[in-house]
Parts: C-alpha cells; structure tokens; sequence
C-alpha cells in the first residue's frame, strides 16, 4: 500500500514538470548577465517557410525576467548565408519573439544577442546552438510538410 501510494505521488510530481501545451524543446543559453530559453514553434524547422521563436530573458543573478530589452536572433550556415530579426516584447513579462525563414535546408548555427536598453552593449551568448533544417515545399506549391507539433485531422469516411 505504502508503495503504491508512493508510485502515485511520483507519477503525479513527473507529470506536473512536463507542460501540455508543447513538448519541451527549449535551448537554454547564457550571456554575461543573461540566461535565455528560446523555442521555435515548429519543431524541426523547414526551409523557406517562417519559424516563429519565442525567447524568454532573465537576469543571471536574481532570475528576474527582463522587460522592454532589445534583442535579435541570427543564423547562419556553412555557405556563410546569414538571416536575423530584431525581438518584439511581449505580452508576457520577459517574453520576446521573432520571427526567421530559413532560405535552404541543411545545419545552421543560431545565435541570439541582447542588452537591457539602448545604453548598453549588446551582449552575445557564450555558445551558438546547431539545428538542422529540412527542405520544405516549394513556394506556391500545396503544402505537403506535416510538422510533429501539428497532429493530422481524422478522415472521417464520406456517406453514400
């Protein structure tokens, strides 16, 4: 009873760390007086169509979340193709968004950089993260790309 009981908590405590509404696919990152999380909206992410970040600041030391700072986010890859977009505040405190489209498939280097307000320097992350892009559709053509986040409809059988 007792460890069964037990079971009970710990199966409750694990799913209260894992949030619903999207599988944790975080990057954590850390600059001179900044930790950053970013995630994409689309997990993996596809050529030439847009990839929305979402990028949440905190301060190193007391963990505050940092409002009304300027950022951006860039990418590049091994043809030395750079893409980036400035961060746009909000709603939510500490929570910065933007928004990137990957002109060509393959492994990208993605960095981001921020300072508190205009008066100071921008400050890179100590490490750039890598993520492999897959080729998506061409533009104008149907969309045939299904992405892990976004589960297929049921086709529910036509009646005579």
């Amino acid at each position: 009873m007792i460890l069964r009981r037990s079971l009970f908590v710990f199966a409750l405590a694990a799913a209260a760390c894992v949030p619903s509404d999207r599988p944790n696919t975080d990057i954590r990152l850390w600059t001179q007086d900044f930790e950053i999380r970013a995630w994409s909206d689309v997990t993996p992410p596809v050529s030439l169509e847009p990839i929305r970040y979402t990028i949440v600041v905190r301060d190193k030391k007391t963990k505050e979340p940092i409002a009304d700072g300027q950022g951006r986010i860039y990418v590049t890859n091994a043809d030395r193709l750079t893409k980036w977009d400035g961060f746009t505040y909000g709603p939510e405190v500490g929570t910065y968004h933007a928004t990137l489209m990957f002109p060509a498939a393959g492994e990208w280097a993605l960095g981001i950089q921020f300072r508190r307000d205009s008066t100071q320097l921008l400050q890179r992350t100590v490490d750039d993260w890598r993520q492999t892009v897959y080729v998506g559709d061409e533009p104008g053509a149907p969309s045939t790309t299904t992405t892990p986040s976004a589960p297929a409809k049921p086709v529910t059988p036509a009646k005579p």
